[in-house]
């Protein structure tokens, strides 16, 4: 069972797609300068049930195209059974990890994947050095480029 905090309605983390952004807790690698420490707790926040996700699904329909799932992937079978939940209401997926890969099970759910842990010598995606790579999973094309400022 994963837990994570009350979702959120974004627009930037995934280029063209208005996203429910949902924090997952529990993450394992505790990065140096992580700006979201207090997910590191697998106890903070509430179960992330099908129901839960389903509830937040209804009170969005017709305005998301897309769910974020910040972090999971250490539960894969729970978070692979809410992948398969949103895309069978014909919404796509995007996976947030600090890994640099997920297994196939994973990938075959998801259509967009960010890896790469957080280094703040390197900076997130907005910066052209980062070690963080976004990829849209059907055309293979990396997405970082549209979160580079123009100057």
């Amino acid at each position: 069972m994963l837990n994570a905090f009350e979702p959120r309605v974004v627009l930037q983390e995934v280029p063209g797609e208005v996203s429910l952004a949902w924090l997952v807790t529990g993450c394992p690698l505790a990065c140096p300068g992580c700006h979201s420490r207090d997910s590191w707790d697998p106890q903070a926040g509430s179960p992330l049930t099908g129901e839960r996700l389903q509830d937040w699904l209804e009170r969005y329909r017709g305005l998301l195209t897309c769910v974020l799932f910040f972090g999971g992937e250490w539960d894969r079978e729970a978070l692979l059974a809410l992948l398969r939940q949103v895309r069978r209401q014909g919404l796509k997926t995007c996976l947030y990890t600090g890994r640099e890969r997920v297994g196939r099970s994973l990938l075959a759910e998801l259509d967009y994947l960010k890896t790469g842990p957080w280094r703040a010598d390197l900076g997130g995606l907005d910066s052209r050095d980062t070690n963080q790579r976004l990829i849209c999973l059907s055309t293979g094309e990396s997405l970082n480029h549209t979160f580079w400022r123009r100057s």
